[in-house]
């Protein structure tokens, strides 16, 4: 690879090379000599053409020859261009070269290429030598061959496009020669020659003026036998042609008699095309005498090809303008007689217009535009129907229409209504206008057409109907009624029956596309109007066929409705079939005996219906067909099966088409039944097997893949809608389809229109998928049979020759293959020799047949077959015989189909588990794709291959060396006219990579050479002209990035990639779309900065500066796009880029999709083209959105998908900078809360528009702005919020949605929107709030009136949806008026618990509390009500199915029971907040019963708040048990604070506690809840729950030892009364400890035993504890130390150790760990520890003594946590310590030897050296000293000496800091509270001792003026100490001064010095006032 990229050829090493490397090596060396081309390279010029002529005559192979051409070409351009006639000469020379030898075909097609190219480049530098090239070029063509003639043909084009105007003399010389071509044999030369005309008309005038007419007819013969290809590029050039007469370029020099061509000539010209194709007069009339079609279905779609490209050339302006026009002509078309003569040819043509006009009107016009449309198309309609009308009328004789003008009729209403339907299905909602135009009077017009004689008019205008109800759901129930009613005013007209029903059946079939649905009475209607129907069927023989018709369609369409609806009419119905059916065989052959073929024609067409109706309740109702049901049915279908045979030979031939639609039924219903059901009660006669030749049945057998042998995929194609008539694939026949084969489809689920298969064809494929049901029923006991009708299968084909037996070989070998698949899918096995046989030799016959498609499917079949053996010497004997077959067959054919077998018996029974088989199955794939004398075997050898490969796996890599040479050899040499051999390398090349996968990242040299080969070989097929080619290129492109992306060139890439993001082939756009998704996922910057510096390498189009770079694009492309696969892969690939580049480029995204909301549409399908246009020169042109505005706003999906980008942003922007949501820290930067205006305006716009959708979009887009921007100030207004400037925006968007015509989802979505708003406090002042008050206000009425009210328009469910949004709307409101309150009334708490738990805070400026509870207030009596019944409603809707009857009859209070299972996810999404409003509503009135009505008198008030109390309990368990919902943390947490506020009142909290169980069943649900849940805010709110449900114990048993205390001194109550056991399960205790120890132990593992005894876990990391974990513990601990309280004295001591145990540990863990959760946790922990110690239990005489024993136990492990504990954990444990000795019996204390241990704790402690720990214990010991006598007087004995000698040592180490002065401070106040604990009359020597340290503090004048501060301070403290101790002892302290004079010569010079400081404090002046000292100082106190 390195010795290739130089910049003149290595010829050394290329002389070295074979010659396959060799031409590997120059194709390398080309591409990056393409790369460097750019650059200035004179001084290797000559030495480059040298080498480059070198190449060019040695034979170069396709891709190097392009490539070749190319950088000769750019070399000249570059360089000098002065020999570069010398070139041209050159190759003119090898043209002219005599040679015919294939060896120098390869080097004339390189001088050909290398002409055009340069040619192309340099342009009119060559104009010497432009005449003779194209004289030679035009001689050679006249004898090349095939591929000659194609690069002959794209030569000349590039000499056109290089020369321009300057090629004018050769133009008609060119013309001439390229006629020949344009209906070449060979469709390569067709597309080129098309490609060429289409440049000559460019400067070529009379090409679209004088030549218009013969240049259209060779386009009509150029389509006969065109493939997909040609008809693309033929009708382009058509379609240009057209356009370009109508509206010239270029003026055209006047003539005499000449003028301007019409719109009304050039669809003359083009009719005359579509009518009698491009075959001559004398051949057409031939044709027409015969009585076959003249025109071909090629030429036919290829015409409606040119139309679409026609009207896109003169873009969307002139199709608005002229479209008056052009539909009456478009019309006139579809009409004519030619078209009409035979049922598929006039349903291809309505195909071809309905298709002309979906691209034309859907792909080029706006909203606005299409509304305009539709009413022309409106008036066509009403015009054909006046006309019907006024010819049908009685009396007007004359003016009765023949059958010709009325099957025109027909077909021009078919079409116009189709049209109509599609433009309303695509406008969705915003259609409304339109259908509200009473100048218009679309329905009116639609709903006349059901009156038409044409049953295809009929069906059409019920399909439109149908359309508007799915655009409209609004319109749904009133289309119904209206319908209904003229149904049943008109039962006597058939016509009108016909018409009606199935208009009715086709509204009911458009419900299942309207979430919002329809009445359910509706259903009753329908099911009244079909009995009607069905018994007066016999009534009229005249309408006899319509009204059993219509009867059975209606209850068919009923069914599809669902179980919901039909549970109810399941037992009427079936009544009707079994009235439709002989009860018995004797009735029916009574029935045989009677009637004529009339009267059976009536019947079957009854009972067709019957069972249609059957077939719908086994597809939609599946869980009604019950195993009684289908006994009920089962009867019926044997008559209906037996009556087969008898009528087929009494009637057969009579009623054909009745009898076809029969059987076609019985074979439907069958199929869908259980196989067991029906076993041996029946059999089904298979003769239609043999009975049409249809090829729709083989491609649902084909494996995906191998459909690709046949060419592109109809879904892979944008025409696909007519492509499906020319289509050599199986499913062309599906191009025949029409409504009117199958009335009954109308109502079946999809939004296309159905096109069924005629009855005939329709047949067959139902009795091939009945064989495959029925055929692996038949199971070892029926062997035989199996073998004989296989065998059968197989004499039939032997029998039957030519076409008959190529249909029957179809049938059979598709039923076989239908069979297998069953077999295998079902896990069945085909046992015996004796039936694989007969199967195995129908297969193999299939797969050597000529047809392609079936030996796609015999390949399969074969594989399945060996697959449902399971036999390996079979599947071995498979291989074998392939094996043997290639090496021996000389045929074509077989070589094909046996290379399939191999691949599909390796997909389905190869991989790891046949490895012995992949050496052979490559060796011979290797072979046969190496035979360039057949590229078809070389296309199925290579596909084949390329299944081997990528099922092999890892197994393949050995033969990876190999495969890739092959591929990248055959890559270089195929020729590009042998596209389908390209196309199957490039899915072998795809196969290797995936292979390879992550072996490709390594840099050893084998591993480089094989990346190298691969990049190399996706560069081939990337300069393929093939569309396909490209696909699989980029396909292959995105594989290597996934699996080594540093070796994937983006700058390369990334531009091809844009260059074809606007292709006109749809395969090419999706590959292109989901590699930029991949790419955008792990490098979107990069890969918008390639599209970027791709924009600024070319000029502009026009002086623009705006820019959206490729997310524009796409967004353009995304608006265009109809297919739903290539949409979503655009959204994601923007969503992708936008996450990446959304926080540098906030601005241009906000900017982009405001523009998309906002723009019109004519700027993005306009920037289509241009991108199109611009691709030939690798540009991707930026055009805005605001460039083009023609044609109305973009489509609804776009503009909404704009704003859930927006709200991605958003989001996106919460995760990020801060400064995103504040204006402060955002003045400088561009952050989101800058473009808070742009974001409302976008919601306001959204939120305001016609499309229902978008509205939910805008709404949505508001609620989210809301609630992320409430909170941020405005820092100008301080005290208000930046929300607060758009109250108005607010108001104005909500009001729309709460008008009277708004849809139920859109009020619901704009009261969520109410509700956030309300409660946001954006809005301060209580007046502004009003309006949108008003509106909640508004629909609260409504839901007040309740469903005696109902919507007579939409679903009652939608009641259901539109209340429960309103009262969850007035929920949320109160609760945050409530928690309003509670903030005012404790704001410090409220904030701190804000911070706490990270909730969000309300606006600054929200109206207070009291003022949102006054908006609340007056209807808080009528919201309770409704939230209590909300509430009932979803408790009994959750109860489990086997509950289901004790649901009311009549459904609940906010839902019927029809509506059930509809509403139920309503009242999932609403349940929580109105259980929270409810609970804290019950708390404010403390559940004291109000004025409650007449309906409570039955029930006492203690009743009805029981019930309450456990309606609230019980929803809450049953959620918190198993959470299920969407919103599950906000349900949880409304939960838990649900019962808190239950649980604030006493009344429930009393029944709480006296319900020991509902107390323990709570607990355990918390429990689950606190394991499961991570988040902090839940735990502490199960905390908070738990203690409640404590203290209501607690309560509980105070009441009852309070009761109790007359009997007993301490009375013994709580639990573990008898035993002292505590239960699990029963146990209140019990559970509370669970939830403790769950907590604790999850912030300190080393609580738990496992974990504290394990050894690993010994000197484990510090637990660190935030302040969240501190909180939790701390609300842990305060449980623990009430468990005791609500205890029996037994049951106390069964709990107390665990309590105990916790408690130590924790302040075990506290003090080895230490951090910042000390000051929070120890105070808390020492607390929950006195409580413990402290409780009465201890003193209860039953457990004194256990409590006595439990204490010191405590106390011994408390005093084992000392070791290596210094600091603040000393002071910790001493603490507890203390808690110890002065809250427990001395009985526990005073023992030996804790006495002793607990003394010298103390002492210890007093002998720290830190300061802290010494003050701490002094104090503690203060208390201790005060403590009970026995406790107190052993430390004084013990520790007084010790305390007395640490102050001594003051004197001597005076305090040099703070701590130190505060420990000795303690000290003093120690050593006093020892004094005073002492007796009387040993208190006077203590006094002494107090007095003598004190006076050593004090500090002689010299030494106090520079003693630190701490000394100075002891001074002081000492001083007046003295002060105070001395005159309360006084006899002592004159004792003391008189015994020692220097203590009191010390004292007096302190005294005296502290008044010298006095007063000199006193003299300054400038003192305001004086002030007395702080300290009273005397001289003397006797």
């Amino acid at each position: 690879m390195e010795q290739a990229h130089s910049l003149l050829l290595n010829e050394d090493v290329c002389s070295r090379l074979g010659e396959d490397q060799r031409a590997e090596f120059v194709f390398k060396w080309l591409r990056f000599l393409k790369k460097l081309l750019p650059a200035d390279l004179k001084q290797n010029q000559k030495r480059l053409v040298e080498q480059l002529l070198a190449v060019l005559t040695a034979s170069p192979g396709p891709s190097t020859r392009l490539l070749l051409a190319y950088c000769l070409a750019q070399l000249y351009w570059v360089g000098d261009s002065f020999t570069s006639s010398l070139t041209v000469d050159r190759c003119n020379d090898i043209i002219r070269s005599r040679d015919d030898s294939p060896s120098f075909l390869p080097t004339r097609l390189a001088a050909v290429a290398c002409l055009g190219a340069m040619f192309e480049q340099l342009g009119r530098l060559l104009i010497s030598a432009f005449k003779e090239t194209v004289a030679n070029l035009l001689k050679a063509l006249k004898s090349a061959e095939s591929q000659g003639r194609y690069e002959i043909m794209l030569c000349i084009e590039k000499i056109l496009k290089g020369l321009g105007v300057s090629a004018l003399p050769c133009h008609r010389d060119i013309y001439k020669a390229t006629r020949a071509c344009l209906t070449d044999r060979s469709t390569a030369v067709r597309c080129a020659a098309a490609k060429c005309l289409l440049e000559l008309q460019r400067e070529a005038v009379f090409l679209w003026s004088t030549e218009l007419e013969n240049v259209a007819s060779l386009c009509f013969r150029a389509f006969e036998g065109s493939n997909y290809d040609v008809r693309i590029a033929v009708s382009k050039l058509l379609g240009t042609l057209i356009a370009s007469a109508l509206e010239p370029r270029q003026a055209i020099a006047p003539r005499p008699g000449s003028r301007r061509s019409s719109l009304e000539e050039m669809m003359e010209l083009l009719a005359r095309g579509f009518l009698r194709g491009g075959a001559g007069f004398l051949r057409a009339s031939s044709d027409m005498l015969k009585g076959a079609s003249p025109v071909s279905r090629d030429v036919r779609v290829g015409i409606t090809q040119a139309c679409v490209v026609f009207m896109c050339t003169l873009r969307g302006v002139w199709l608005e303008a002229h479209f008056s026009s052009l539909l009456p002509l478009l019309m006139e078309l579809v009409s004519h007689p030619r078209v009409t003569q035979s049922p598929s040819d006039a349903i291809c043509c309505r195909r071809c217009v309905s298709f002309i006009m979906r691209a034309s009107v859907g792909g080029l016009l706006g909203e606005k535009a299409q509304i305009a449309v539709a009413k022309e198309i409106c008036l066509v309609i009403r015009e054909q129907k006046r006309t019907i009308d006024a010819a049908l009328c009685e009396g007007n004789v004359e003016t009765r229409v023949s059958s010709l003008d009325m099957a025109a009729s027909q077909h021009v209403l078919v079409c116009s209504l189709l049209e109509l339907a599609s433009i309303l299905q695509a406008l969705c909602s915003a259609a409304a206008p339109l259908l509200h135009d009473g100048s218009t009077g679309m329905l009116d017009t639609v709903i006349s057409v059901l009156l038409h004689p044409s049953v295809s008019a009929q069906l059409a205008a019920a399909w439109c109907l149908r359309c508007v109800a799915v655009a409209v759901p609004a319109q749904a129930a009133v289309l119904l009624d209206r319908c209904s009613e003229r149904l049943g005013a008109l039962k006597s007209c058939p016509e009108a029956v016909a018409g009606y029903s199935a208009a009715v059946a086709a509204l009911l079939g458009a419900v299942q596309h309207c979430p919002l649905g329809i009445p359910h009475a509706k259903g009753k209607v329908v099911m009244g109007l079909a009995e009607d129907l069905l018994r007066s069927a016999a009534q009229n023989s005249r309408i006899s066929i319509q009204r059993a018709h219509g009867g059975w369609l209606l209850l068919s369409a009923l069914i599809t409705l669902g179980p919901t609806v039909v549970e109810n009419h399941l037992p009427r119905m079936l009544l009707l079939w079994r009235c439709a059916f002989p009860q018995s065989i004797k009735e029916l052959e009574s029935e045989l005996r009677r009637g004529d073929a009339f009267t059976w024609q009536v019947t079957l067409e009854g009972r067709s219906g019957a069972l249609y109706a059957m077939k719908n309740l086994a597809m939609y109702c599946r869980d009604l067909l019950s195993d009684e049901v289908i006994s009920r049915l089962l009867p019926l279908l044997s008559c209906a099966v037996a009556l087969l045979p008898s009528l087929v030979k009494s009637y057969g031939h009579q009623i054909k088409n009745a009898l076809t639609v029969f059987r076609l039924r019985v074979y439907e219903i069958l199929a869908l039944l259980p196989p067991k059901s029906y076993e041996g009660k029946f059999y089904v006669k298979s003769s239609p097997l043999t009975a049409c030749n249809e090829l729709n049945l083989l491609p649902p057998l084909c494996h995906s893949q191998d459909l690709a042998l046949l060419g592109p995929a109809l879904h892979d194609m944008d025409q696909h809608y007519i492509e499906e008539e020319v289509s050599t694939q199986p499913c062309s026949s599906i191009g025949e389809g029409s409504l009117e084969y199958d009335p009954f489809t109308i109502c079946e689920k999809g939004q296309e229109v159905p096109a069924p298969l005629p009855p005939a064809t329709a047949l067959i494929a139902a009795a091939v998928r009945l064989f495959a049901v029925i055929f692996p029923q038949l199971y070892l006991s029926m062997c035989f049979v199996r073998s004989q009708v296989l065998g059968q299968f197989c004499e039939c084909v032997k029998q039957l020759k030519g076409a008959r037996q190529q249909a029957v070989h179809i049938n059979v070998s598709a039923a076989f293959c239908c069979a297998l698949k069953c077999v295998t899918l079902g896990r069945d096995t085909l046992a015996p020799e004796e039936v694989h046989k007969p199967g195995l030799s129908l297969l193999m016959g299939a797969l050597e047949s000529c047809n392609p498609l079936l030996r796609c499917a015999a390949a399969e079949g074969l594989a399945r077959l060996a697959q449902a053996l399971n036999d390996p010497s079979f599947t071995v004997s498979l291989f074998l015989m392939s094996f043997d077959k290639l090496k021996a067959a000389r045929d074509a054919i077989m070589r094909m189909g046996h290379a399939l077998a191999l691949g599909a018996l390796y997909r389905y029974l190869g991989g790891i588990s046949s490895p012995q088989h992949l050496s052979a199955c490559v060796g011979v794939l290797f072979t046969l794709s190496q035979d360039s004398t057949s590229p078809e075997v070389q296309t199925w050898a290579l596909h084949s291959l390329s299944m081997v490969v990528d099922l092999a796996g890892p197994l393949y890599h050995s033969h990876v060396e190999a495969s890739l040479p092959l591929v990248l050899r055959l890559l270089l040499s195929t020729p590009h006219t042998h596209v389908e051999v390209q196309q199957s390398l490039g899915r072998c090349l795809n196969a290797l990579i995936t292979s390879l996968g992550p072996d490709l990242q390594g840099e050893d040299v084998g591993v480089c050479a094989l990346r190298t080969s691969c990049l190399v070989g996706c560069a081939v097929m990337q300069d393929s002209p093939d569309c396909l080619v490209q696909a699989q290129a980029i396909g292959c492109l995105q594989q290597l990035h996934m699996f080594s992306a540093q070796h994937v060139n983006l700058a390369s890439l990334v531009p091809s990639l844009c260059v074809n993001l606007c292709s006109t082939y749809l395969s090419l756009r999706r590959a292109v779309v989901a590699c930029l998704m991949q790419l955008a996922q792990r490098e979107a910057m990069e890969v918008s900065a390639h599209a970027v510096a791709l924009v600024k390498e070319l000029p502009r189009r026009d002086n623009t500066q705006l820019e959206v770079g490729l997310e524009g694009a796409l967004f353009s492309l995304l608006d265009q796009e109809s297919d739903l696969r290539l949409q979503q892969d655009i959204q994601e690939t923007l969503v992708h880029v936008m996450a990446s580049a959304a926080a540098s480029e906030l601005a241009h995204w906000l900017k982009l999709c405001k523009d998309v909301l906002s723009a019109s549409s004519g700027g993005l399908p306009s920037y289509l083209p241009q991108l199109l246009e611009a691709s030939h020169k690798r540009s991707l042109r930026n055009v805005h959105v605001e460039m083009l505005r023609t044609n109305g706003s973009l489509r609804w999906s776009t503009r909404v998908f704009a704003v859930e980008c927006v709200c991605r942003l958003v989001a996106q922007c919460e995760s990020g900078d801060p400064a995103h949501f504040d204006m402060a820290l955002a003045q400088e930067q561009h952050f989101l809360v800058l473009h808070l205006a742009e974001l409302v305006r976008m919601a306001f716009m959204a939120a305001t528009d016609h499309s229902e959708q978008l509205r939910l979009a805008g709404l949505e887009m508001l609620y989210v702005i809301i609630r992320k921007f409430a909170s941020v100030p405005e820092p100008e207004f301080p005290g208000h919020v930046i929300l607060e400037q758009y109250q108005a925006n607010v108001g104005a968007a909500l009001r729309p949605a709460f008008s009277a015509d708004a849809p139920p989802d859109v009020t619901a979505k704009a009261c969520q929107v109410c509700s956030a708003w309300i409660t946001s406090g954006v809005v301060s002042d209580l007046s502004d709030l009003s309006r949108v008050h008003a509106l909640l206000a508004s629909s609260l009425l409504k839901v007040q009136a309740g469903r005696d009210v109902p919507n007579p328009l939409y679903n009652e469910s939608t009641f259901t949806m539109e209340t429960l949004a309103v009262l969850k709307a007035w929920a949320e409101v109160y609760i945050v008026a409530v928690q309003s309150t509670v903030q005012q009334e404790n704001p410090a708490g409220w904030q701190e618990q804000q911070q706490e738990w990270g909730e969000e805070p309300r606006g600054a400026g929200g109206p207070t509390g009291a003022g949102l509870l006054k908006l609340v207030q007056g209807d808080l009596a009528t919201l309770s009500r409704l939230w209590l019944a909300v509430l009932q409603d979803h408790a009994l809707l959750t109860l489990p199915p086997h509950y289901a009857n004790q649901l009311p009859v009549t459904g609940g209070s906010f839902y019927t029971a029809e509506t059930v299972d509809q509403v139920r996810q309503h009242y999932c999404g609403a349940w929580a907040p109105i259980l929270h409003a409810t609970a804290l509503w019950l708390k404010s009135t403390e559940f004291i019963m109000v004025d409650e009505g007449p309906a409570n008198l039955v029930k006492s008030p203690e009743d009805i708040s029981t019930e309450r109390l456990h309606l609230i309990l019980g929803i809450t368990v049953a959620f918190l048990c198993s959470p299920h919902s969407q919103n599950q943390m906000e349900n949880i947490t409304s939960c838990l604070h649900a019962l808190q506020a239950l649980l604030d009142v006493p009344w429930p909290r009393s029944k709480v506690g006296n319900d020991q169980a509902l107390s323990v069943e709570l607990l355990s649900v918390l429990h689950r809840l606190i394991v499961t849940r991570e988040s902090p805010g839940i735990q502490q709110d199960v905390l908070e729950l738990v203690r409640r449900v404590v203290y209501a114990a607690q309560e509980h048993i105070k009441e009852k030892r309070h009761s109790a205390e007359g009997e007993e001194t301490v009375p013994e109550f709580g639990e573990g009364r008898d035993t002292g056991g505590l239960v699990p399960g029963k146990s209140l205790v019990f559970g509370a400890l669970e939830l403790c120890l769950c907590t604790l132990v999850r912030r300190l593992p080393r609580l738990s035993p496992q974990l504290a005894g394990n050894p690993t876990d010994q000197g484990g990391l510090v637990c660190t504890f935030s302040d969240v974990d501190c909180r939790l513990i701390t609300s842990a601990l305060g449980i623990l130390s009430d468990l005791p309280s609500i205890c029996s004295p037994e049951g106390s001591v069964s709990v107390l150790p665990t309590v105990l145990y916790l408690l130590l540990g924790v302040l075990r863990e506290l003090v080895r760990g230490g951090g910042a959760g000390e000051a929070v946790l120890a105070p808390s922990a020492l607390q929950a520890l006195r409580t413990v110690v402290s409780s009465p239990m201890s003193r209860a005489e039953k457990s004194r003594a256990a409590w006595v024993g439990l204490l010191r136990s405590a106390l011994t492990t408390l005093l084992e946590c000392w070791d290596s504990v210094h600091g603040v954990g000393e002071v910790i444990l001493l603490t507890a310590l203390t808690i110890f000795l002065l809250c427990v019996s001395a009985e526990v204390t005073t023992v030996e030897p804790l006495r002793s241990r607990c003394i010298g704790k103390f002492q210890a402690c007093l002998e720290s050296k830190d300061p802290m720990v010494l003050s701490r214990s002094c104090q503690l010991l203060v208390s201790v000293f005060q403590g009970p006598a026995a406790v107190a007087g052993l430390f004084i004995q013990a520790l007084g000496t010790r305390l007395v000698a640490l102050l001594q040592q003051v004197e001597k180490s005076r305090p040099q800091s703070a701590a130190e002065l505060q420990a000795a401070l303690d000290g003093v106040r120690a050593v006093e509270a020892l004094v005073f604990a002492a007796e009387e009359t040993h208190r006077a020597p203590l006094v002494a001792v107090l007095l003598h340290i004190l006076i050593s503090f004090l500090l002689d004048e010299n030494t106090l003026s520079s003693a630190p501060v701490a000394s100075r301070s002891l001074h002081e403290y000492a001083l007046q100490d003295l002060m105070r101790l001395g005159p309360q002892h006084s006899s002592v302290f004159r004792a003391l001064m008189a015994s020692a004079p220097h203590l009191k010569a010390r004292l007096e010079a302190a005294i005296k010095g502290d008044q010298e400081s006095v007063s000199a404090k006193a003299t300054p002046p400038q003192v305001s006032g004086k002030k007395k000292p702080s300290i009273q100082l005397k001289s003397h106190f006797l």
